[in-house]
Order: C-alpha cells, then structure tokens, then sequence
C-alpha cells in the first residue's frame, strides 16, 4: 500500500490501515508518528502524511552509508563508524562473543566501513572479538582503526608509554590479534608527555614504510603536539571526545585539524551515551565507567537530566530520537567529522544509521546547541582530563 495514494479526507483510521499493512509498521520512527498521529488534531493529518512518506524514504536508505574521505591523504571511510569498545565491557557486562561478532558483521551488512577498537580495551580481548568478526568480511571493504599507549587505565590513574619500542611491539601485537596483514588506521591512543613526539612518530612512520599501518592518527593530542607530530609524517585523523556537551575543541583544535587536512573522529559522540535514550538516564549500573562520570552524578546529573528532556522534546518536533538528533548535530559538523558510536544491539545501530537522513538547518543547530549551554559538571574523571589534549604537549626533541 502507498500512503501517497491516501487523498482526500485524511482520517486517523486511514492512516492505521497504512501502518497495519506497511512492512515496516513495527519500525521506531512509524511508532513515534503513531503516538504524534493520537495526539494531533484533524487538521494535522495531511502534514503527517507527508511525515510518514519521508520516513519510508528513510527507511529504505539503510546499508547505503555514504562515503567520506577522512583526512586528506586518501583514507574512505563511511560516514558513521563502530566503536567497538563496549562489546567487552566498560559501560555494562561485556556481550557474549557469538553476539559482538554478529553486531560487527550486521554493522558491516547495514553499510559501516570503519570499525574502531584499542590494544587497551579488556585489555586485548576486543582486538580479538574484532578479529574473529572481520574474518568473513572481505579485508578490503573495512577500515580497521585500532590504537597504542594506554598501559594502565584506572579511574585515578592513566599509564601511558610512547617510546619507540614499545610502539613496535604493540603493533606487532594488534596485527596478531587482529589476524591482519596490515592496521588501516593506527591512534596514538594516549601522548606520552614525557617522550619527545617526534620520537613516537619516527617510529610510526616505519611502520607505514613497511606496510604495517596505513595511516597514522592521534588521540587527544595538543596543538603543538599535533603540528610537531605532522611535520615528522603526516597525520590523517584525530580521536577526541566530541559532542553536544563536549564542545572545548572547536576553538583551537578543529580549526588546526582543517588547516592540516586531517579529519576528526568523534568519540562518546552521545556523551558516553548519555543522549542514547532514557536507559541511561534511568539506570546506571554500579560497576559501570558511567557510575564515576561526574555529570552523571548527583546534582549534576538531575540537572543534566533536564537538558535531555528539553532534547528529547525537540528530537520529537523533528520527527526522531534524542540520540539520532545528537548524532544529526556531531554529522552536521562537517564531512571530515566521521564519529563512532558503539551499542551492543542492532535496534540502536538502526537508529544511529537513522540519524544520516536528519536533516538540520544552520538554526536548527545552533537551536539545538544553545539547549546543552546548561550542562553541569566535568566531563570525565581528573584523571582522564590530565591525560586529554588539554595536557599533552610533549618535550623538544633533542639534536
């Protein structure tokens, strides 16, 4: 049934006979604009109708993520990643293995090229759940990011190493773990304040001359790290946490990236899920990284809480979820902007690749901005923060 072909006295029931043979009456986006359909006057129909339409329009685009080039030195990737992080835990319990390997490859089949993982995260163990993942996707049709320099990660206390040597073994390492020939897209996940970068990149860039690493990236890095970094080889993309709430590195940081020509990936693009949905906002789990987050805590989080609320009814004028809206804002930022967001369910991945089809207006950003000037509290641990790009300027290499 065509819902164009709906004309002339638009009814409530005429609709609901559309829903009901529709193939994709069960889809989030027709459930919300059930409840939008209940809750508006006659008078509204025909514009909803046009609603529906849009949504089936994109409802069909899925698995035809669009390609951006990340960074300006021949990287393509999707314009949405996978952060597969919290596959094994950080956030919740980690997944059982069959079900972090069924995301990545559904992932994969919905159109994500690019697939971020750490040496750091388990440790290990998520490098391996991606490397039994990517088995039966063709090599050459992934990006495979994955990252070094995170020794020791504590909620007071972050180790970080990144001399030559031990850049070299962690390589060799992840390619193991991977059970790749070569890594797509190599972070210096962490800077080491303490050895000169261009020591650290002196390395990396053996690296790419004997085919190990493709490309070379940075995470949380400073703006004269970048630049030294960048003059040793250059630097294709930079990891920072970038989204509604976490905004400091659009004065300095990615007016540097764009003078370089190196792209931007987004991570905790939802604020470490904090805009994902009403799970988050209702229930944090004891032992979850979420539980020491100081904007979820205390005064701060049920002052936040209301910042999301105020979100969550401008999503719905948009005709979608609060995550999508956020993810809409982060895409809207630019082509070089590529973000990562991971789930451990296909239904919030759906929604993710939803929110490639928002649409926002220059007003509509900066609406959508100005709710979020409200949030209280840091936005991680003092310890995260004294290891972030705020702090990780490394000292001169010596002649």
């Amino acid at each position: 049934m065509n819902i164009t072909k709906i004309k002339g006295n638009i009814s409530k029931s005429s609709i609901f006979v559309f829903l009901s043979q529709s193939q994709v009456s069960m889809n989030w986006q027709l459930k919300i604009t059930i409840k939008q359909i209940i809750s508006h006057t006659k008078g509204k129909l025909l514009h909803l109708r046009s609603r529906i339409v849009g949504i089936l329009k994109r409802d069909t685009k899925m698995g035809q993520v669009p390609r951006v080039k990340l960074g300006s030195h021949g990287l393509e990737v999707s314009k949405l990643g996978f952060g597969c992080m919290g596959l094994t835990g950080v956030y919740n319990d980690p997944v059982p293995e069959e079900v972090g390997i069924s995301i990545i490859k559904y992932a994969f089949n919905k159109g994500i090229t690019l697939f971020d993982t750490s040496n750091s995260y388990g440790p290990h163990t998520n490098e391996l759940l991606v490397g039994k993942a990517i088995k039966e996707i063709p090599r050459d049709k992934i990006q495979i990011a994955t990252k070094f320099g995170i020794v020791k990660m504590e909620s007071n206390n972050v180790i970080v190493n990144g001399r030559p040597e031990y850049v070299r073994s962690c390589c060799e390492g992840s390619l193991q773990r991977l059970g790749v020939d070569y890594i797509d897209l190599y972070y210096q996940h962490r800077i080491d304040t303490t050895v000169p970068i261009e020591d650290t990149m002196g390395e990396l860039k053996k690296l790419v001359e004997e085919g190990k690493i493709r490309y070379i990236g940075l995470s949380e890095a400073s703006a004269n790290t970048i630049r030294r970094a960048h003059a040793v080889h250059p630097i294709t993309a930079l990891q920072l946490e970038w989204s509604l709430w976490t905004r400091e590195i659009e004065q300095d940081i990615v007016p540097l990236c764009r003078e370089l020509g190196i792209g931007i990936v987004p991570y905790s693009p939802l604020g470490h899920g904090f805009f994902g949905g009403k799970g988050v906002i209702e229930s944090i789990p004891a032992h979850s990284f979420l539980a020491i987050q100081p904007r979820l805590q205390g005064e701060n989080f049920d002052k936040n809480k209301m910042v999301y609320s105020k979100i969550e009814n401008l999503a719905e004028k948009h005709g979608c979820k609060a995550s999508q809206l956020a993810l809409a804002w982060i895409n809207h930022q630019g082509d070089d902007v590529v973000p990562i967001p991971g789930t451990t369910k296909t239904k919030n991945l759906d929604i993710n690749l939803g929110s490639l089809e928002v649409k926002l207006s220059r007003d509509d950003l900066n609406e959508i901005a100005e709710l979020v000037s409200e949030v209280t509290g840091e936005r991680t641990t003092d310890a995260l923060v004294r290891c972030s790009w705020k702090f990780a300027d490394t000292p001169p290499k010596q002649t």
